[in-house]
């Protein structure tokens, strides 16, 4: 791949299969970047001291995607030497110990790559209409 055809990219994905981290990670992956910073949310067995079973998702797709391309965009914008940018949404059921968003980001250097990062999940936490309902273990007496 010649410098050229590495231009910036942005790669987008709400999907209820299974999420893979190598997948995203080699989608961001590039020659001139020195780093590959990824956030990992995954499905946790508790929530508040209860024991939980799985995670749910839903989201307004449309709009989601929308609000994602405005955080990729505000990330380039904070961080010029951000390469490329991906971020995978899982929707339906989630299992505990799956991933529910993987979120990867190449730059030249590693500051800005984590700051990125961490930027987006934040980002996509607050603002983007994506829904999650944690069913937990019922006890009945």
């Amino acid at each position: 791949m010649n410098e050229r055809e590495d231009v910036p990219k942005d790669f987008i994905k709400l999907k209820s299969e299974k999420l893979s981290v190598d997948e995203v990670s080699e989608l961001v992956i590039s020659p001139c970047c020195g780093a590959v910073s990824l956030f990992i949310g995954t499905t946790r067995n508790n929530f508040e001291g209860k024991k939980v079973i799985r995670l749910e998702y839903e989201a307004y797709t449309s709009m989601a995607e929308m609000e994602i391309k405005k955080i990729c965009r505000d990330v380039r914008q904070k961080w010029p030497s951000v390469k490329h940018i991906a971020m995978h949404h899982r929707l339906g059921v989630v299992p505990i110990t799956e991933a529910s968003v993987i979120i990867a980001v190449s730059s030249p250097h590693r500051a800005e790559s984590l700051e990125a990062v961490t930027h987006c999940i934040n980002t996509l936490k607050a603002f983007v209409p994506i829904w999650k309902k944690v069913c937990l273990v019922q006890i009945w007496f």
